[in-house]
């Protein structure tokens, strides 16, 4: 039991220590940055999109909260009808942040590895879970590369979970 918590703490620590990350690239981005050819507020609404659908338990019956939609499924790469603001992206941060809580909270060693199957993934809970945050690091690092390139300023790194 001890081990199952042990290792419950070190996956949120880490897994909360990107979402921090996400979040303070977000909050460093100026506002004339948001909604240039860059894309600063479309790659963080799509790192959140799937961050979210990653921590669907049932990804079959994943729905983004409101005001997002399911433009990330389209097959031609279309986006959102509309710029989502920097407040919304920040909701929907900390709606991936609680989701995220909820689904380490409750992994047990048989629950991680329960299995997350969709079209094209057959993955054990734990193992999409660590997908995600591999995803969710890559677009960090590039919303980190577009501040240095725009501002020469980027977030400092985020060892592990701040809240």
């Amino acid at each position: 039991m001890q081990d199952s918590i042990m290792i419950k703490d070190a996956l949120w620590s880490q897994f909360g220590a990107s979402l921090d990350m996400l979040e303070n690239a977000i909050h460093m981005c100026p506002d004339e940055h948001w909604d240039t050819a860059l894309d600063f507020w479309y790659l963080s609404f799509h790192c959140l999109f799937w961050t979210d659908y990653y921590l669907s338990v049932e990804p079959n019956k994943f729905e983004p909260p409101k005001p997002f939609t399911f433009s990330e499924f389209d097959p031609t790469g279309k986006k959102p009808d509309r710029t989502y603001t920097r407040s919304e992206i920040l909701a929907y941060l900390e709606h991936c942040r609680q989701k995220a809580k909820k689904y380490i909270g409750e992994f047990t060693p048989s629950r991680m590895n329960a299995r997350w199957i969709n079209e094209s993934k057959n993955f054990s809970f734990l193992e999409i879970l660590l997908y995600n945050m591999r995803h969710m690091q890559h677009h960090v690092a590039q919303l980190n590369l577009y501040l240095r390139q725009t501002i020469d300023r980027a977030p400092k790194w985020v060892s592990q979970v701040k809240k």
